[in-house]
């Protein structure tokens, strides 16, 4: 069986030891090597060819953000983000993630010792996952960047939408998914809720990182904000997030709870509630994703009539999620990414 091979970059000896020995207790890794900065890190890629990069966002000389940036264009390969749970360290690695990092592993701040062997195993299992995604989406995106306008949107459909919900869910490479359709959006459009998974300090970020380039406004939600026109609510990690119905409004609640289908925030518990409460005044939107959260969810919200859409293949970095929403008979609409904006505004004329 052909390993996949990984390299460590971390700017602490120990934390690159405690990562290589934790990675190599998978039969299916092997790490190949480890880097204390990125210009090492640079001379092993070119040496080493490895399959995944693990990579700190916070070093000297040169932070990962940077790294990335000057890496992606030409020797794109996926990178997991395995980043301290700071105000600094949380943005940056949402940085990180629009420079072409596909996703984040969080290192224990509270109860090391258990914590560090809950976060290694996370992390190979994401290696595991990532090893495989579809590099070419990054460059899919930048190309997409280049060409990005505003979808418009006719003044008969706003009208008529003040009462519809938009819900969206993502996994791995979802932040940049998000990012490209929700900037897309004019300021008029109908209340969005997001659950994107993210460990909890990151989501926040994530949030206001959206609200500087949407016109709509997004923040991270709360317990009794309305989901209302021109506003985006992104679940906040650590917290279910559902939505109800209160009188003629929609309302979150954003509550600690287990986990359903392994994450908190789940898509299941958000669809499943969006189902529940909006039916066919909804549109169901999966993203790129490991995983099946969410698929059960979507293909109730497509039994109540709500319309539903989920990214393609070609353009998902993992197509885990829509996969299994498509497979379970939620999915409407398979879509490459960049059609995804526009679909959903002709989709609301006819709700």
């Amino acid at each position: 069986m052909k390993k996949i091979k990984v390299l460590v970059v971390d700017d602490s000896a120990l934390v690159r030891d405690i990562l290589a020995r934790g990675l190599s207790l998978d039969p299916e890794i092997e790490v190949v090597g480890t880097a204390s900065d990125p210009y090492a890190a640079r001379d092993q890629i070119v040496k080493l060819r490895p399959h995944v990069l693990t990579l700190d966002v916070e070093m000297p000389r040169m932070d990962g953000v940077e790294f990335l940036r000057r890496l992606m264009p030409q020797y794109p390969l996926p990178v997991l983000v395995v980043s301290a749970l700071t105000k600094k360290g949380a943005a940056i690695t949402m940085s990180a993630l629009e420079a072409g990092a596909v996703d984040v592993v969080t290192k224990p701040s509270t109860n090391i010792s258990r914590g560090l062997n809950a976060m290694l195993l996370e992390l190979r299992e994401k290696v595991k996952v990532v090893a495989n995604v579809n590099v070419s989406a990054w460059k899919i995106r930048r190309q997409g960047d280049a060409v990005h306008r505003q979808v418009r949107i006719d003044s008969k459909a706003l009208a008529e939408s003040t009462d519809k919900v938009i819900a969206i869910g993502a996994s791995t490479g979802g932040t940049e998914a998000i990012r490209r359709i929700i900037r897309d959006f004019p300021a008029v459009m109908p209340g969005i809720v997001v659950v994107q998974h993210m460990p909890a300090g990151f989501t926040r970020h994530f949030a206001e990182s959206l609200n500087n380039i949407c016109a709509m406004e997004v923040k991270e939600a709360q317990t009794g904000d309305r989901v209302m026109p021109g506003v985006v609510l992104i679940a906040p990690g650590g917290r279910q997030m559902n939505v109800r119905r209160s009188g003629g409004i929609y309302l979150v609640d954003c509550r600690p709870g287990e986990n359903v289908c392994g994450h908190c925030p789940s898509v299941e518990v958000l669809f499943r509630s969006v189902a529940k409460y909006a039916g066919a005044n909804a549109i169901g939107v999966m993203l790129t994703g490991m995983g099946r959260d969410g698929a059960e969810g979507m293909a109730e919200m497509r039994r109540v009539g709500a319309r539903t859409v989920a990214q393609d293949e070609a353009t998902s970095v993992v197509f885990g999620m829509p996969k299994a929403a498509y497979e379970q008979g939620g999915v409407e609409y398979l879509l490459p990414l960049e059609i995804i904006a526009s679909k959903i505004v002709g989709l609301l004329a006819k709700l």
